[in-house]
């Protein structure tokens, strides 16, 4: 799509960062992405408020002035990044509810404006419509339609963010590759769901089979689950439990979370997410577990990057060869790539994994 906005990421006068720094940082992904852009300091309050009513893309960095803060409220449009974290858990700024589609990413450091920026192209470059599938802040997804053609009767295609199931990460992840799918002829839902540190397991399981629930609801043709890391055990766990689904892929996912308890994966997140260990919670391990689930009846493609870390990559292996072996439909793909390159929609892991999800969906042919 045609895209010629400049890009302004616009920092806060009270914001504790090196500006060179952030330049740099957004300098790059200005360029990764094909974009124009630049990094506006606002030496006061009256310029921040003006920068956010620029006409193009967005990206606020606030920083700890609460007057700038509270301008959230009444720019939407914006997308706005803390490099902090909250000061107490469940503590979150700006208020969530402050305006539809409202986007507020947090906890990721300097690292988080390259999602920012990432997120304020990719929903410019094919704006997405938020349905709510319940009434917490975070339960919706942002779906987008392929162009042309009859869009009721696209295969649809629901993705799964990662982040060790913690709430710093989010939908947002997601963006590129559901941006790329709809180019490749799926109504693609970006679910977003409530994270188990500020809600707890059972929140998170009802949320992403609410969701799934949503978007398979009367689809005409096939719908594909598509999770990374921690969402590639959420996307398992849900293609085992709803019948609905034709096609669930595991992006580089924990695939199986009794070990990854024991390995203490992602320093301990499995034992935070599903609330102890598999010793002290067996009951929720077998529940969720996608090693423990199979066969899971559900035709599946499980793709690792070889570079990746060892230990999801042992994961990976291990449950492709337990899955066949237990009489599923499964697929493993591994191709060189790191964690983050399976997201990537420029990556050739990604292109030949869209490649086999696009031949399962599309036998004729069909790809973009």
């Amino acid at each position: 799509m045609i895209f010629a906005s400049e890009v302004l990421v616009v920092t806060g006068p009270a914001l504790v960062a090196d500006l060179r720094l952030l330049t740099e940082v957004a300098d790059r992904e200005f360029a990764a992405l094909g974009v124009q852009g630049r990094v506006s300091p606002a030496a006061d309050l009256p310029a921040f408020r003006d920068a956010l009513e620029s006409p193009g893309p967005v990206v606020a960095v606030p920083g700890s002035d609460p007057e700038a803060r509270a301008l959230f409220a009444g720019h939407p449009r914006a997308v706005w990044v803390d490099l902090t974290k909250p000061a107490a858990p469940g503590d979150r700024f700006p208020p969530p509810a402050s305006g539809p589609g409202a986007t507020y990413l947090y906890g990721r450091g300097v690292g988080g404006l390259t999602w920012a920026i990432r997120h304020a192209v990719h929903r410019m470059r094919w704006p997405a419509r938020r349905v709510p599938y319940g009434e917490h802040p975070d339960q919706w997804a942002e779906v987008r339609l392929p162009e042309g053609g009859d869009a009721g009767r696209a295969p649809v295609a629901v993705l799964l963010h990662g982040g060790y199931w913690r709430s710093v990460w989010g939908a947002d992840l997601m963006d590129a590759l559901c941006v790329d799918l709809a180019g490749r002829g799926f109504a693609a839902w970006n679910l977003e769901y409530r994270r188990p540190d500020l809600h707890g397991w059972a929140a998170t399981t009802e949320d992403v089979a609410r969701g799934v629930a949503l978007a398979a609801g009367d689809a005409p043709g096939p719908v594909v689950l598509i999770g990374h890391s921690a969402g590639g055990q959420l996307a398992l766990r849900a293609a085992a439990d709803d019948r609905r689904v034709t096609l669930a892929v595991s992006l580089a996912g924990v695939v199986d979370l009794v070990e990854g308890e024991r390995r203490h994966l992602g320093d301990g997140a499995v034992e935070a997410a599903l609330g102890g260990t598999a010793d002290e919670a067996p009951g929720t391990y077998r529940d969720s577990s996608p090693m423990e689930r199979l066969p899971l009846g559900v035709p599946q493609l499980v793709v690792q990057g070889g570079g990746d870390n060892l230990d999801l990559l042992d994961l990976g292996r291990r449950y492709a060869r337990a899955a066949q072996d237990a009489g599923d439909d499964v697929t493993y793909l591994e191709m060189s790539g790191g964690h983050f390159d399976v997201i990537d929609a420029a990556s050739p892991i990604w292109r030949a994994t869209a490649g086999a999800i696009t031949g399962r969906v599309f036998p004729s042919g069909r790809s973009s």
